[in-house]
């Protein structure tokens, strides 16, 4: 089916051929600021540039460069550069990649020093805004807004605005949600997929009472060590409190240590604080806080333990041979919900693209990664899979993995809420600091209530 864009555009097209016209336009209609092109449309009467008529907008972009500046290194960089070439049969330009490990500090340096790129793959809401709140950061064009509005939810648009101007479409996306689990294992057993937290926790209690230590977990992530730990916390309290409740928190609209947070962090400490439920296949209670996440859910193909909370993200981590199916060695489950109020709440993360200049091949790409066009070239362009988007256009039929088929399922579901990972939007000192910190201190021993209120303590006064 067509999507609006796409009749829009192909009608927009077919009046300009018929009356033999050169565009010239600029790269948005209200953007302020956006340089002219001109020239006829590269992708006019070829098939494969079906679907991105916005982008005769731009003009003929033959012989410009494009530089993007990401935080994604190989060997996902091949997918996501061979998903630009149909950008540039489309319209001539050329994207210029460079990764970096050291991305998230790189990028403050660069814009700091007036050496920003072209664009920029942004992994935080919060990092989205202080990169914005340099000046240099120029306001999405209308085709891009247009396409969020159509393929994407009001969450998404929300987390690439800033003081109510949108400026960062949605681009990849994980579900965090999930339980890592052994198919066979639970057929063998008699185990069923828990529809809710009642039939999680109840599941918990047969497990153990069968010898095998039902839960494995691990948070030790180097200089991150903890954030694991903060994404059960954030996970639970979206389910307990719902998501109201989830973004005040977020913004420090209510304190860190809320009874809310309290309640949900015990539910929790049930489960990673218990001796009983923890830690097949490393030790006790406390070896969760030694034990790298990489290794963290490989106790399940050894039956050392049977449930393992990650984000779809770590499907990457199984040993080269492992089949991620829901009939394999390994797959996963949505995480229940604890209060059926809030619907189906997912937690995740992604990135945004964010533009520092505004001239029309730098506007044209950022187009191009808005569409479903794109979503579903680097779909195609990923057959290892890893990779998935929150974009509704996106065909599940070009997804090669399971589980990003499962994790494209739950963006879609109209009954799913979709939140970001809280600690990657709050203030550096306490996402990427104090919350660590404590949740691993918490772990090994410190009380709820202890760990709650030094978080909030160290939340910045301004």
């Amino acid at each position: 089916m067509r999507s609006r864009n796409m009749r829009r555009g192909l009608a927009a097209a077919a009046a300009l051929a018929s009356a033999g016209l050169v565009l010239a336009s600029c790269a948005s209609d209200d953007d302020g600021g956006s340089s002219e092109a001109s020239g006829t449309w590269p992708g006019d009467g070829k098939s494969e540039c079906s679907g991105l008529e916005q982008l005769a907008d731009f003009g003929d972009l033959s012989g410009k460069s494009v530089s993007v500046y990401t935080s994604i290194l190989p060997p996902e960089q091949e997918a996501q550069e061979n998903s630009y070439k149909l950008f540039t049969t489309c319209t001539g330009a050329s994207v210029k990649y460079e990764g970096s490990d050291q991305f998230e500090t790189q990028l403050v340096v660069r814009v700091k020093a007036n050496n920003a790129p072209d664009i920029a793959y942004i992994p935080q809401p919060g990092l989205l805004k202080t990169v914005v709140d340099s000046g240099q950061v120029v306001e999405a064009p209308s085709q891009v807004a247009d396409n969020v509005d159509e393929f994407f939810g009001e969450d998404w648009k929300g987390y690439g605005t800033v003081d109510d101007t949108f400026y960062a479409a949605p681009l990849g996306a994980s579900v965090k949600s999930f339980v890592w689990y052994s198919p066979s294992m639970f057929q063998k057993n008699g185990w069923e997929v828990p529809e809710t937290w009642d039939d999680l926790m109840s599941l918990t209690g047969d497990i153990a009472a069968t010898g095998i230590k039902p839960w494995c977990a691990g948070i030790e992530s180097g200089d991150a060590t903890g954030w694991p730990a903060t994404d059960w916390l954030e996970d639970v309290l979206l389910r307990d409190a719902g998501p109201d409740v989830y973004d005040q928190w977020v913004n420090h609209d209510i304190a860190f240590n809320d009874d809310a947070v309290a309640e949900a962090l015990d539910k929790v400490g049930a489960i990673l604080k218990d001796p009983k439920y923890v830690n097949g296949g490393f030790g006790d209670v406390d070896s969760i806080a030694t034990t790298a996440f990489q290794d963290a859910g490989q106790p399940i193909l050894k039956d050392q333990c049977a449930l393992h909370r990650m984000a779809s993200f770590y499907a990457a981590q199984w040993p080269e041979g492992t089949k991620v199916t829901e009939d394999g060695d390994v797959f996963a489950f949505y995480l229940p919900v604890t209060n059926e109020d809030f619907g189906k709440p997912v937690l995740g993360a992604g990135e945004f693209v964010a533009a520092f200049d505004d001239r029309p091949e730098v506007a044209a790409f950022q187009t191009y990664l808005s569409t479903d066009v794109w979503a579903n070239e680097k779909a195609k362009s990923t057959p290892g899979g890893g990779w998935v988007s929150a974009n509704t256009g996106l065909d599940e039929a070009n997804l090669s993995s399971p589980i990003d088929k499962l994790s494209a399922e739950i963006f879609q579901d109209p009954d799913a809420t979709f939140r970001f990972d809280g600690s990657d939007q709050m203030p550096s000192a306490v996402g990427a600091g104090s919350f660590w910190k404590e949740m691993t201190a918490w772990v090994t021993g410190e009380s709820t209530k202890d760990a709650l209120t030094n978080i909030e303590n160290s939340w910045p006064s301004s």
